[in-house]
């Protein structure tokens, strides 16, 4: 029997912890959050310079139509934000074009099935693949068996000429993976979504998401600066790393995996400790508006060697990010490069020129942040969710125990709090 006279402790106030603990609350269950960090939000961050920027820790989007999303958030007091639906696509002998989502702007299909970066027969595959896909749900793409991605594309028939110039550098800068090795169950939800949704960020920034799920706690349900050391007795006791112990009427871990592991002092139910792709992403302020003529539009380097992997200039959305009259600069640089900040920064400043023109060897570095573990790796055959239940009072959360998006966290959230009440 679970011991209602405890709180449930939740360990990380990331996105899968304030979902679960938000569901419990709901419920009249009592809940405690423990985070070590200084704020909530996991890898959900934004910080603010002295100078007035607003950076988020990583380039991030909340897809508007993920429907755990959609539970969870009032999006009219994020005052989102949304990017154009499609992509400014540098092409590998440095030409651009742009290919809009036709559904989202149809005056734009011509212009779409005119882009260099396929066949007809390409555009005319990627159309089927929306009509195809609108009538399925989210569970039932997700639990499709999978091959890779790279594989299902060519399988499905589009030229490698179309695989190399927008899938690659656009479902690469999603999963983190250029290779295009993740699961292709999860491709297509993730096409699904950005054809039936839009891409969009908070007024003020990514952070936005987390804080107003911690808003609605109590006062005291959230402890920042809390790092713990261990979980005993089952989901039990607690062992804080300043020596003190809390009772529980059960323990939800929503950490990582590997931090999740060293909590537990034993091996989780495989995948243990799922590997994670690492991103880099390194902002620029500009002088005056950022050179992007005002389209609001995702950029993406098709050049197979580029250290610019994604560009894009929040600021553009509306949102408020950037002091007035300056702009701001993202530059996602994905996998293992090698380079100190300071390389990396003299590089992209190089192949930002080539590509913007001679006034961004002047951009301004703000930040760069290494996200070492900022997706979990999702290949084929993975199944779409591990266990999350581990004991009668021992539970754990996350996109590390399903798939890497901000829609599993907050659902594999919910859930442990539906396990939890029906008790």
């Amino acid at each position: 029997m679970t011991d209602i006279q405890s709180p449930v402790i939740i360990i990380g106030a990331g996105m899968a912890g304030l979902a679960c603990a938000n569901w419990l609350h709901r419920a009249g269950r009592s809940v405690l959050v423990l985070e070590a960090a200084d704020g909530v939000g996991g890898r959900v961050r934004t910080d603010l310079t002295p100078d007035g920027f607003r950076l988020d820790r990583g380039f991030q989007i909340l897809l508007t139509n993920y429907p755990e999303a959609r539970r969870m958030f009032d999006y009219g007091a994020l005052q989102l934000k949304s990017f154009r639906s499609g992509a400014l696509i540098r092409l590998a002998d440095g030409s651009e074009t742009m290919l809009e989502n036709p559904l989202h702007a149809p005056g734009m299909a011509f212009a779409a099935l005119a882009s260099p970066i396929g066949t007809l027969k390409d555009k005319l595959l990627i159309g089927k693949l929306v009509a195809q896909l609108a009538g399925a749900s989210p569970e039932q793409l997700l639990a499709r068996p999978g091959s890779t991605t790279l594989d299902y594309l060519r399988r499905y028939g589009w030229s490698e000429q179309i695989i190399n110039s927008f899938f690659k550098p656009f479902f690469g800068g999603v999963y983190l993976d250029r290779e295009l090795n993740t699961g292709s169950n999860f491709f297509e939800f993730v096409f699904q979504q950005f054809a039936q949704g839009a891409a969009a960020v908070p007024a003020l920034g990514i952070q936005q998401l987390p804080e107003q799920l911690a808003a609605r706690l109590p006062a005291d349900a959230i402890r920042l600066n809390t790092p713990v050391a261990a979980v005993a007795e089952g989901g039990r006791l607690v062992h804080l790393a300043n020596g003190e112990t809390l009772h529980a009427a059960a323990v939800v871990l929503a950490t990582d995996g590997p931090a999740a592991a060293r909590l537990l002092g034993a091996d989780l139910p495989a995948p243990a400790t799922p590997v994670a792709r690492p991103t880099t992403c390194t902002y620029f302020a500009t002088a005056g508006p950022a050179p992007s003529h005002g389209r609001n539009i995702l950029h993406l380097n098709a050049q197979p060697d580029a250290l610019v992997h994604n560009v894009a200039f929040p600021a553009e959305t509306g949102a408020s990010v950037a002091p007035l009259g300056q702009g701001l600069v993202s530059v996602s640089t994905h996998g293992e490069h090698g380079l100190s900040d300071e390389e990396l920064t003299a590089r992209l400043r190089t192949e930002l020129a080539a590509w913007f023109g001679p006034l961004a060897t002047m951009w301004r570095h703000l930040r760069t942040y290494r996200i070492a573990q900022a997706l979990p790796v999702y290949g084929p055959g993975q199944p779409v969710q591990q266990e999350l239940q581990l004991g009668e009072t021992l539970f754990r959360c996350g996109d590390w125990v399903s798939y890497p998006s901000l829609n599993a966290a907050l659902g594999t959230g919910r859930q442990v709090a539906e396990m939890l009440l029906a008790q």
